[in-house]
């Protein structure tokens, strides 16, 4: 990722910590330790690029920039399965998808009998709660409380489901609400005696790019460079080549881009028309004052070409920082609360997106591929007191590990079937010999939204190993260290036939170890 080793304020500065936590052993903390506090942040299609402590090309995020501050960046955070609910689910239980049956957003429903952390935690005497967005089909189990949103949820005047299973409507908008309501617990419903982990789920920053009405204004005098792959040509590259999410072909004119007029059509325009439709009357003259003049000067206009693949990145990529700001506020209030209410010290603050996110690069936006920008997801953490690391942690780690993560800072046994590692360690400013060396991917959502082919492959430190299936049988090898843009497949190059043949042997062996069964058969991707 360009930039994430140039910010030097977050150079590598980690000191190993004296405090001793319990771990998996089930050995006890020492008594004047009381236990940890977990708040888990999580939004959604945020990308590492669009966080200042990350990547400074874009904009400010002072807030999330806290968080790194005064803790650590995980600077190699990948996902196992680039598409929202199958990431959560991944996260929730520490498994891969093969393991814990969420495969995509199309065909499933989360098993909530399964086993995952926060079941676990309660159990280890943890009080449980989950705001926000789900997206698991299923309804929440293992939370003493939750409210979330149906599906992906609005950004305007938000439907919330209940614990009661009634639907309810709240007036606002759905970033500062959810983070109202996780506020409201901390201070109302949870017993102060008692340990806590709260999931903090937002809808923030999914496509449409609903940005709230205080800041329509932002960023409007700031212009981008398309990145050098924008008009990427996908040689050597045909799964690339057959997806539906280019900004030029496939991001939609009125409800992507907001160029909302009677006499034009659009296939998504009736779905943009229905968020509109929830806004109360302040709302849309807020709304309808911004953009009117933008829609007005872009049809006079008319840009045709690489002028208008140009106009709809700009409008693109204002319309996410916009979303972005909003965010980044609500977590600035999350963190003056623990601040003011004096549990940062004994509080692990986690942020994190359940997957990467294409900022124009290769002309594309969305997620799904195993390609670096959105198998990449940033991953910061701001450490309670005795937790003396800071800075960058380099380590390869994946979203599978944070529940034995959080299992074992509270002092719980990490059961033999998760098959995330915990983090831990690394959070001591420990350099485990025996650290992973490889990470697996498996994506299965095809034929679906944007029309990403299935595929499967490892990931080290150097190389990155794909097999296109299903549909296809393609094989793509990318050297990081000399393609870090993955521009160049190497495949069937006579050279590099035993870096082929090492990735090839590395990936059985992750697939044995995760059980995946699609190893047996490309045609057979799911039991």
């Amino acid at each position: 990722m360009e930039n994430l080793q140039s910010n030097l304020f977050y150079s590598l500065a980690g000191v190993a910590t004296l405090a001793s936590f319990a771990s998996c052993t089930g050995k006890q903390k020492p008594a004047e330790q009381p236990p940890l506090n977990i708040v888990y942040i999580m939004t959604d299609d945020h990308t590492a690029q669009m966080m200042s402590c990350y990547d400074t090309r874009y904009m400010e995020t002072p807030n999330l920039d806290r968080i790194a501050a005064d803790g650590v960046r995980f600077t190699q955070s990948f996902v196992a399965n680039s598409l929202s609910g199958p990431s959560r689910a991944c996260m929730i239980t520490g498994k891969h998808s093969c393991a814990n049956k969420f495969y995509d957003n199309t065909t499933c429903v989360f098993d909530s009998s399964q086993q995952t952390f926060p079941k676990l935690l309660q159990k280890a005497g943890y009080q449980t709660a989950l705001v926000g967005k789900w997206h698991l089909e299923s309804l929440p189990s293992g939370f003493d409380y939750w409210e979330i949103v149906p599906g992906q949820g609005d950004y305007y005047n938000p439907d919330f489901i209940t614990q009661e299973n009634d639907t309810i409507q709240k007036h606002g908008y759905i970033t500062n609400l959810i983070t109202d309501n996780a506020i409201d617990w901390m201070e109302h419903k949870r017993n102060p005696e008692k340990p806590f982990c709260l999931l903090i789920h937002h809808k923030a920053i999914h496509r449409n790019w609903m940005a709230d009405t205080c800041n329509l204004a932002l960023y409007e005098d700031k212009t981008f460079p398309l990145p050098d792959n924008f008009f990427d040509d996908y040689e050597g590259r045909p799964a690339a080549a057959a997806q539906e999410m280019s900004v030029v072909k496939d991001m939609d004119m009125i409800y992507d881009l907001k160029m909302l007029r009677s006499d034009k059509n659009s296939r998504l325009k009736s779905l943009y028309e229905k968020f509109l439709g929830r806004m109360d009357e302040g709302q849309r003259a807020a709304w309808d004052k911004f953009y009117a003049p933008i829609i007005e000067d872009f049809y006079k206009k008319n840009p045709q070409g690489k002028e208008l693949a140009n106009w709809k990145f700009q409008r693109y990529m204002r319309d996410y920082m916009k979303t972005v700001k909003s965010l980044d506020d609500n977590v600035g209030r999350v963190l003056d609360y623990l601040k003011e209410k004096g549990l940062l010290d004994n509080t692990l603050v986690v942020y994190t997106s359940d997957q990467g996110f294409y900022m124009g690069e290769h002309g594309w936006f969305d997620k799904r591929f195993m390609y670096e920008e959105s198998m990449r997801t940033p991953l910061i953490m701001r450490l309670p007191k005795g937790f003396d690391r800071r800075g960058d942690i380099t380590e390869m780690v994946q979203n599978i590990d944070y529940a034995p993560t959080f299992l074992e800072l509270a002092g719980a046994e990490i059961p033999s079937d998760i098959q995330g590692v915990s983090l831990v360690s690394l959070l001591k400013g420990e350099q485990p010999e025996n650290w992973r060396k490889a990470l697996y991917y498996h994506f299965y959502e095809y034929p679906a939204e944007h029309m990403v082919k299935r595929h499967y492959g490892v990931r080290t430190e150097r190389y990155k190993l794909i097999h296109f299936y299903n549909d296809i049988n393609w094989w793509e090898l990318y050297d990081m260290k000399t393609d870090p843009t993955e521009m160049h497949n190497l495949y069937g190059q006579p050279e590099y036939e035993s870096v082929v043949n090492e990735l090839k042997e590395e990936l059985q062996k992750l697939q044995e170890q995760y059980n995946d069964p699609v190893r047996f058969s490309p045609d057979r991707d799911k039991e």
